[in-house]
């Protein structure tokens, strides 16, 4: 998987780190994604969404852009609650338009 990553609509948010590999979102199966579609807007719509992170698996709903998306999973790019960014595959009922 490559590292590239496109910016949203506006840029990315001035002075913002990257979530460290301890705290970032789970995944969603990437085998209930294979083979299929993925859409990617020249313009990601503003979500709200559930991640599940960190070592102790918490959860949190937080905001964040949907960068493309299957039929059944959502690519989001999200801020953590410590302004962080970090970037998950998520099952599409964990996200809802902003």
């Amino acid at each position: 998987m490559g590292t590239r990553r496109r910016s949203p609509a506006g840029g990315w948010p001035e002075g913002v780190e990257t979530v460290p590999l301890r705290d970032t979102a789970l995944d969603a199966p990437k085998g209930a994604r294979a083979g299929e579609r993925v859409v990617e807007p020249d313009e990601p719509p503003a979500v709200r969404v559930w991640i599940t992170y960190g070592r102790e698996q918490r959860e949190a709903e937080v905001d964040g852009w949907a960068i493309g998306w299957t039929s059944r999973q959502v690519h989001v790019r999200y801020l953590d609650a410590a302004g962080r960014q970090g970037w998950a595959w998520v099952w599409a009922s964990a996200v809802e338009r902003r």
